[in-house]
């Protein structure tokens, strides 16, 4: 069963729409002791960083969340969810973030360009997978997915599980052992990425 964490800053019904369609089961959970009960945790999100951890924070999700990643649960966070998976943010001051992945979330360099980069970035982008992942079995190596966001990841590329171009190259996915994060929509993104969540719900 996959547990669809619900802390007040999620695309959830978009989510749910997208496990039911592919005929797996899911749940929304706000209490952190459920988390204990499911074998697949999807921690999705739009928003500010720090507001959103504070949101975590506030009922102890944040150190469930941590728990279940150490026991192994399959785990996977989108577009502010993938973000909260690293150590620090920079939306409005500095914040501290989940620390499950080495890394730190910044604001796209608008600068240095012919023309501004508009931010945010939305829209369709490619996604270049530079790993072969258990989530992107099956996909090619270049696939667009759905993206709406101001902020990006920077990390060691060994956690980079496919990097994508807006004015320059950032990481858009990751990958580091049962952990998971796509920048992008998958639940938004039509084939490929309902391809992603299928994949993750069969691990």
């Amino acid at each position: 069963m996959i547990a669809i964490i619900d802390y007040g800053a999620g695309n959830i019904k978009s989510v749910i729409n997208a496990f039911k369609f592919l005929g797996h089961e899911c749940v929304l959970v706000s209490e952190p002791d459920s988390l204990k009960e499911y074998s697949h945790i999807v921690l999705p999100g739009v928003g500010a960083f720090g507001e959103a951890m504070t949101k975590l924070k506030n009922n102890g999700m944040d150190e469930a969340v941590r728990e279940a990643v150490k026991s192994g649960k399959a785990f996977i966070g989108i577009c502010l969810g993938m973000q909260l998976l690293f150590e620090k943010g920079f939306e409005f001051g500095e914040h501290a973030g989940l620390g499950l992945i080495a890394g730190e979330v910044v604001k796209f360099n608008e600068t240095n360009f012919d023309k501004p980069l508009k931010i945010p970035h939305i829209g369709w982008n490619a996604l270049e997978f530079k790993q072969n992942s258990p989530l992107n079995l099956g996909l090619k190596e270049l696939e667009y997915l759905y993206f709406v966001h101001s902020y990006h990841v920077v990390c060691d590329d060994k956690f980079a599980l496919a990097k994508t171009t807006y004015g320059y190259e950032f990481t858009s996915a990751v990958w580091h052992e049962n952990i998971f994060g796509f920048q992008p929509h998958p639940e938004k993104s039509h084939e490929a990425g309902l391809k992603i969540l299928d994949n993750f719900a069969r691990l």
